[in-house]
């Protein structure tokens, strides 16, 4: 039986195109913590639950815009609308509202 944070998970890698050192880098994990959290092994801390809460949010909005692959650039990349940091590294840091707010900047039509 699969756990919610397993389908988690699967749905990040699956529309976000993100690979599970991604995710680990992302929740500053080794890569077989978070192999473990997807065969329902081991469960995260809620801290780190709600950053992969976090994720998954952001992948959803994006992937109204973009393909999977795309995402996962668009996660790795520099952002001038996030004075030049990278997606990725703003929710490791537990900054995803600043992330958003240029998710929502796509939804409002700007061109990002």
């Amino acid at each position: 039986m699969t756990t919610a944070i397993a389908r988690i998970l699967d749905d990040v890698r699956l529309r976000g195109a993100l690979q599970t050192r991604d995710i680990a880098n992302i929740l500053d994990v080794p890569v077989r913590t978070v192999a473990g959290w997807s065969n329902g092994r081991a469960t995260p801390q809620l801290r780190t639950q709600t950053v992969i809460a976090d994720l998954r949010y952001t992948v959803d909005r994006l992937s109204d815009f973009y393909a999977p692959d795309e995402i996962r650039v668009w996660l790795h990349a520099r952002h001038p609308l996030l004075n030049g940091e990278r997606p990725i590294d703003l929710l490791a840091d537990k900054r995803t509202e600043q992330v958003l707010a240029v998710v929502e900047q796509l939804e409002a039509g700007a061109y990002l």
